[in-house]
């Protein structure tokens, strides 16, 4: 049986004055692996709208280079997790995010719809595959924690409260969710990048799989069949297995983060100067030769200006 001193500090702390150790309790110690599998449901969920899934589309982020991209994701939401979005590293972390977004012009109203899929996305998930359900105070510190990143990222208008937030992200759906070109091809290019961690023998059930745990509005906007009940049976049944294995084996001793072994693009390790497009990596390069040729010249010129006779008093 699973030890429960995780969960029970949880239930001790408060979801306000809290929120962040409880988000890190959380994600690393009683959720690793469903927080995970749930975040990359929520970026295929972004794909569902067509002002989203056409700009990624138009960077070839997804199509050229889907594992650095995911990874890259992967690695900024672990680094907050993990840190914090106020101590020094994850100022650093929210920092390289809005340089990277500083580049595109994203309406407000999408990036408040990605932000509230990393809230909701691992509840739902969580209350419907997770090894127990979540409890109230785990679901107002994540709201409360990505509020609090959303509003260093610049986003407005994020509601003051939870259900406020949820009635915003299932009306947003609701509108905005309509098949597009450009859904249908993030959608097969994240499937292709999802396969590719497996034996070539098991990449058709990986598929299958990935269309199992996706709902209605979701199918229809990457225009996808719907996967025959047996399927979708079938899928929920192996993830409420791996449900009840996990209940009853030991709790994690150490933090478990995407970030503790090397991502597949960074197999040496990475530093967040690597993480981002090879064009805004290209362009950060630049920016500090440039920077540093223009710092030799003003040591230079006031190197000549302290040599210049000065006049007599």
């Amino acid at each position: 049986m699973r030890n429960h001193t995780t969960t029970e500090l949880i239930a001790r702390l408060d979801p306000v004055a809290d929120h962040s150790q409880i988000y890190y309790l959380f994600v690393a110690f009683e959720f690793p692996w469903d927080v995970q599998r749930a975040l990359e449901l929520a970026m295929c969920r972004s794909f569902c709208v067509p002002s989203i899934s056409a700009l990624l589309h138009r960077t070839g982020e997804f199509r050229l280079r889907a594992q650095k991209r995911y990874d890259d994701t992967a690695i900024l939401m672990a680094e907050l997790a993990q840190h914090g979005y106020d101590s020094p590293r994850g100022a650093q972390v929210i920092d390289r995010i809005n340089r990277i977004h500083s580049r595109f012009a994203i309406a407000n109203d999408d990036f408040k719809y990605v932000l509230s899929t990393f809230v909701f996305e691992p509840i739902r998930w969580i209350d419907r595959y997770g090894w127990r359900h979540t409890a109230s105070n785990e679901r107002l510190a994540s709201f409360h924690f990505y509020r609090e990143v959303g509003r260093r990222m610049g986003i407005e208008d994020i509601p003051d409260d939870y259900c406020t937030f949820e009635s915003f992200n299932r009306e947003y759906e609701r509108a905005r969710f309509c098949f597009a070109k450009s859904n249908r091809q993030l959608a097969e290019a994240t499937r292709a990048l999802f396969c590719s961690w497996f034996p070539f023998a098991l990449r058709p059930l990986v598929g299958v799989a990935l269309a199992g745990v996706m709902d209605d509005p979701m199918l229809q906007a990457f225009g996808l069949t719907r996967p025959p009940w047996p399927v979708r049976a079938g899928v929920a049944c192996a993830l409420r297995l791996r449900a009840q294995l996990v209940r009853h084996a030991p709790r994690p001793r150490l933090p478990r983060f995407v970030t503790a072994a090397p991502p597949r693009t960074y197999p040496a390790g990475y530093t967040l100067e690597q993480i981002g497009p090879p064009e805004f990596l290209r362009a950060e390069r630049e920016a500090a030769v440039r920077a540093k040729e223009q710092a030799r010249r003003n040591r230079m010129r006031r190197h000549r200006e302290s040599l210049r006779p000065q006049p007599p008093a």
